[in-house]
């Protein structure tokens, strides 16, 4: 299953990359536009971790609500995910969609 909030994608992974960072916050995306920003709405259910390349989210809780001020909120279940910003073509430019 794939999940999307807005202009973030968000699906499931068997595991998250051995060599990643863990970040002290749990903002998926900022809002470089409106300044809202894709967050889990209790930093406590997961963690979020940056790889070389990717974002990775672990639902630590039963599960973990995202939330931004532009979008309904949904929930995802416990377990691990990719964390991407949906991109889109033109023929100048592959650019990332943004809020």
């Amino acid at each position: 299953m794939l999940y999307r909030h807005g202009d973030v994608l968000i699906a499931p992974v068997d595991e998250i990359p051995q060599t990643r960072r863990k970040l002290q916050h749990t903002i998926l995306a900022h809002g470089e536009v409106t300044g809202h920003s894709h967050r889990i709405e209790d930093n406590k259910s997961a963690d979020l971790f940056e790889s070389p390349t990717e974002l990775f989210l672990h639902v630590k809780a039963k599960e973990a609500t995202v939330i931004h001020e532009e979008h309904a909120p949904i929930v995802l279940p416990q377990g691990y995910y990719r964390v991407w910003r949906q991109r889109e073509y033109s023929p100048e430019e592959i650019r990332i969609i943004r809020d």
